[in-house]
């Protein structure tokens, strides 16, 4: 890409949309703070707003201990950040993105709800599933050309890496611009991956998650199994402690959406991992999963 056509995407990307301000949209809004672009985030309610406001300044914060950033820096970037409960005041993004719960259903209303409202007819539809087709999610919407997977990893502001997942309807022009956003705008690398489930990073992930938990539902420590894996396979992290960083109720919904898919008892969720999810075991962000966090 051209310095032009760089500067271009800077130009036209300063103005982001995020629905969503959970684990992974308040790391969305750091990073596209960070970036320099003005954040605006449609959360549901007060508390909600508080909460996502809580999680990015807890994490600015730890950059500023760490040295990354200065004081200054962090309330510079806090103040692109703002927040509102209407859906419409995102009609003038030129990109929203979504990043609800993996539910489908809430992702489709979403989506529909804010394609309706978008002023630009170019504007740029983007799902940060983890695991449901692009397809479906663009179909419940009257502008399926303009919708894209953009799907970050977590902790967003972090990892390097982003999976671009357009569906057989996408359009070319919405590939081009999202891809230029995410690399030149957010300076992340940028994979494009076919739109299956679990694309590409996690359908080579998942099925060794889903491993791991069965070997522990069998009676191995998780210690055991994350020795092995950190010590013997040189990973900087073993497979249960990721799946808790994961969230084990975002495992088991990714699982379930790859097994409806492609029925590889592979990716069935192991008994263990949904009986941890129904007792609110669901990993560092609730205190309790295969480890404690208290």
């Amino acid at each position: 890409m051209t310095e032009q056509q760089t500067a271009n995407a800077r130009h036209e990307f300063t103005r982001l949309g995020l629905i969503g301000c959970g684990t992974m949209g308040a790391g969305v809004a750091e990073l596209a703070a960070r970036a320099g672009c003005e954040v605006l985030v449609r959360v549901g309610s007060a508390a909600s707003e508080a909460a996502g406001r809580g999680r990015i300044t807890a994490s600015m914060d730890r950059a500023v201990a760490k040295g990354k950033i200065t004081k200054p820096e962090r309330d510079e970037q806090l103040e692109r950040i703002s927040f509102t409960t209407r859906i419409e005041d995102l009609a003038d993004r030129p990109l929203v993105i979504e990043a609800v719960r993996e539910e489908e259903p809430l992702k489709a209303e979403v989506l529909s709800r804010v394609a309706e409202v978008l002023a630009d007819e170019r504007a740029v539809l983007a799902t940060n599933t983890s695991s449901l087709p692009i397809s479906r999610l663009a179909g419940c919407t009257r502008r399926p050309e303009q919708v894209i997977g953009i799907h970050f990893f977590n902790p967003a502001h972090v990892m390097p890496l982003v999976e671009l997942v357009p569906s057989l309807l996408t359009g070319a022009d919405t590939v081009a611009r999202a891809e230029s956003f995410v690399r030149d705008v957010l300076g992340k690398t940028v994979i494009q991956a076919q739109d299956r489930a679990g694309f590409l990073v996690n359908s080579l992930l998942f099925p060794y998650l889903l491993s791991a938990i069965r070997l522990v539902e069998a009676g191995t420590a998780a210690e055991t199994v994350d020795a092995g894996m950190t010590l013997g396979c040189s990973h900087p992290l073993g497979p249960l402690r990721l799946a808790d960083l994961i969230g084990l109720d975002v495992t088991a919904s990714i699982a379930r959406a790859m097994h409806e898919e492609t029925g590889e008892p592979l990716h069935a969720p192991p008994p263990l991992l949904l009986r941890m999810v129904d007792c609110g075991l669901l990993g560092r962000k609730s205190g309790r999963g295969f480890y404690s966090y208290a």
